[in-house]
Order: C-alpha cells, then structure tokens, then sequence
C-alpha cells in the first residue's frame, strides 16, 4: 500500500488543525505508520511460515494457526489506520465545499465572499471537525478492544496447545519470535493509546473554547443591555425637568 500517498494527502488538513491536531498527526506517522512500513512488517512477515506445532497430522497446523491468528496483526493494523485517517477528510471535504460555495457567491454578488476564512472552525465546519475526533477515537478505541479480545490481553504466549479436527490429540504450537512480536504489539497498543489521549484533549479544548466565547458574547450582552438601560434612566430625569420648567 503507497502509504506516502496517504500520508501527504491527510497532511493538507493540519492547517485546519489545532496544535492537539498537528500532534496527532505527527504521532500517527512517526510513531504508527513509520514503524509499521519500516519494521512491524518485517517482524509479522514469518508469523505463518515459522508457526510450528509437534506433529505432522495433515492440516492440523494450519487448524491451530487460523484458531491462534485469527486475524493477522499487519491487516488489522493497516485495517485501523486507514479506519483512522480516513475521518480527517471530512474536514477537508467540508472546506473544499465551502470554498466552491464562496467561488460561486462571489461571482453572483460582485466580489462580495459569503465566507472571510472558509477554513476557520465556525458553525457547520466547527460540528465536522469535532465529528471527526469522535470518530477517530472511536475506531482506535474499537480496534484496540477487537485485538484485546482477540488476543486475551495483548499476549503472545510462547507455547500455545491446541486440539481442534484434524489434531489426533492435544498439540503443542510454537510462534516465531514470541517477545519480539509481543513488544511490537504493546508499541502499537501504547501509540494507540496516546493518539486517542490527544483526541480527546483536542476535543475538551475545542468544546471549552466554545464555551468561554459563548459566555464572553454572554456577558458582553448582558453588559450593553445594563449601559442602555441606565442611559433611559438618565435621559427619563432631563426630560421630566425640562418639562416642569416650561410650565
């Protein structure tokens, strides 16, 4: 998979982002995508070839693989980062429609923009971009339980029995490079771990900025709307003296 496409095409939306955001996504390509191309493969590449069990009953060996692996780690992580990435292109999506919304309102109305900033985080675009953390979180949270279910814990035992047809009785099944496989495992747990961490810090920032700015507007109302009603309480006095004066 040409992950450098990906990789370049989910950075245009870091301009769009908070500095949680830009974190993110540094840490979803360092930590994630780097060492998945560069050494996770590597180290999950041999997981069927070196699997070995005692005995030489014809498909017993591969019964217990599929019970062991039922899913490969490499697919389910390539699986999960795709799942990952893929909400932050409706931002992009949002913007790229809104800036064609603008394009078009400024040909019908002279010059005049409907949007000053297309790319700033307000009313619609501002619901899309805390959708996309929600779902960003979301599937890493689903993908880390789904691989702890999967895996009873994140553990890679190094000797595993199995007695599943065709076996003629108990087997004992060995995996390549037990520790090895288990250290890259809790790597990609802990990055994981950290990614939804950021989300959610991005999402608490972007939903108590909300708040303080609506309380600011708020207390700027309430503030004017206390400034009016003591200049009608000045002007009422004037008038009532201008009056009595003029009987």
């Amino acid at each position: 998979m040409n992950w450098s496409g990906l990789e370049s095409l989910v950075s245009g939306v870091n301009k769009y982002s908070t500095a949680f955001g830009r974190i993110w996504l540094s840490m979803v390509f360092v930590f994630r995508v780097l060492v998945f191309v560069v050494a996770a493969q590597r180290v999950w590449g041999d997981e069927n070839k070196d699997f070995v069990c005692n005995t030489k009953q014809p498909g017993c060996t591969n019964v217990c693989y599929d019970h062991i692996f039922p899913i490969s780690h490499i697919r389910l992580w390539a699986l999960q980062l795709i799942f990952v990435t893929c909400p932050s292109l409706m931002v992009m999506a949002h913007v790229k429609y809104r800036e064609g919304k603008d394009k078009k309102y400024v040909e019908l109305h002279q010059g005049s923009h409907l949007y000053a900033n297309p790319g700033k985080k307000r009313g619609g675009l501002w619901w899309t971009y805390l959708l996309s953390l929600v779902f960003k979180a979301g599937f890493d949270t689903s993908f880390l339980y789904i691989l702890y279910r999967i895996y009873h814990g994140y553990d890679l035992p190094k000797l595993s029995k199995c007695s599943l047809d065709p076996c003629p009785n108990t087997v004992d099944c060995f995996i390549s490079r037990p520790t090895e496989k288990k250290i890259f495992m809790l790597f990609m747990v802990v990055s994981s771990a950290l990614c939804i961490f950021m989300c959610i810090m991005e999402m608490m920032y972007l939903i108590g900025k909300r708040i303080i700015k609506v309380l600011r507007i708020q207390h700027n109302n309430e503030r004017l709307t206390f400034a009016n009603h003591q200049e009608s309480a000045t002007v009422v006095p004037h008038q009532s003296q201008n009056l009595t004066i003029a009987v």
